[in-house]
């Protein structure tokens, strides 16, 4: 269903692009390489189990919990319409 001048599936493909763009950033953040054996933060011993899970870990769960509170995720308007951007 389109409305006004879009053409069919375009709000659709707005929303898998969307999708895309967040599995991207996600998928950039992870970490790559190899793990520390030390925590950056803190200093503590990160557990084998959690270097052998998360190749190219750098962090404590602990610390890395700490971090995923902090980060801000970005909402972009893609629809652009003056109505979603008053929300």
């Amino acid at each position: 269903m389109a409305g006004g001048w879009t053409r069919d599936g375009a709000v659709q493909d707005q929303i898998d692009d969307s999708v895309k763009d967040a599995v991207s950033g996600a998928r950039a953040r992870m970490p790559a390489g190899e793990s520390a054996e030390y925590c950056d933060d803190c200093g503590e011993l990160i557990p084998e189990r959690r270097r052998a899970a998360v190749p190219g870990v750098r962090t404590c769960i602990t610390c890395q919990a700490a971090r995923d509170v902090s980060v801000k995720h970005s909402s972009f308007n893609r629809r652009g319409s003056k109505d979603s951007q008053l929300r």
